[in-house]
């Protein structure tokens, strides 16, 4: 489905991954993790196109049998990759409902907010902030759950969840993971974090563990036991 080969990432003159290849399956669940500053987020930003940041002349990623190395992150995003970001950003003016309506072309703009509404009664998301500039005044568990909302939305085949638990209180974190249960339809599911405990809602198929820039091993969920008891040390 999405495979990466020989990834090497720069910010600058700075290399932040050093060596990382792994194909990622369809309708699988995977958990990347590691210590701060191991380049989880920085692989993802890649995988989107985020242009800070520079992949090798060598590195290269295909998704669905098609190299998009060079692709715009709007055409990856087109093609079925999507992503919840770390600390998403509030737009002044702009509204959940008017962002989508831009990202999807001969959309049923009825129907977009009503379905809106509807996932956003599923999420507990307060009607007022659907309907304010996009993440104006909410909380981080709120802007966590708009990003999933979004996603539920655009319905990409793959989507990254980069450290979703981050600014979220434990309530919220169970209503999104109860809803991801739902909404999963076939989806690949890809979750960057460095604490294992939003794994009590959903287990991994596959865990992934990054340290300095490089993937430094693989597993099934016998990984995350490792990691509690030992720590990253361990790899």
């Amino acid at each position: 489905m999405l495979s990466l080969h020989n990834i090497k990432v720069k910010v600058g003159e700075k290399e932040i991954i050093t060596d990382f290849s792994y194909q990622f399956e369809k309708n699988k669940i995977y958990a990347i993790m590691g210590p701060n500053g191991s380049g989880k987020s920085t692989l993802v930003q890649s995988i989107i196109g985020n242009p800070l940041y520079t992949l090798s002349k060598k590195s290269s990623i295909e998704f669905s049998s098609k190299k998009i190395t060079n692709l715009s992150p709007d055409k990856r995003a087109q093609l079925g990759i999507g992503i919840t970001f770390q600390t998403p950003i509030a737009l002044q003016g702009i509204s959940v409902f008017q962002l989508l309506r831009l990202a999807l072309k001969n959309v049923d703009v009825v129907k977009l907010y009503e379905d809106i509404e509807r996932l956003a009664k599923e999420l507990k998301i307060n009607k007022e902030l659907i309907d304010r500039p996009l993440n104006e005044g909410a909380s981080g568990g709120e802007r966590k759950k708009l990003e999933v909302l979004q996603m539920a939305i655009l319905n990409p085949s793959i989507i990254f969840f980069d450290e979703i638990d981050t600014g979220v209180d434990i309530d919220s974190l169970k209503t999104i993971f109860t809803f991801l249960k739902k909404y999963r339809n076939d989806k690949t599911f890809v979750f960057i974090t460095h604490y294992s405990k939003i794994f009590a809602y959903l287990k991994p198929d596959e865990v992934l563990v990054m340290k300095q820039g490089k993937l430094a091993a693989t597993g099934g969920r016998e990984m995350i036991q490792k990691i509690e008891k030992k720590g990253y040390e361990a790899f």
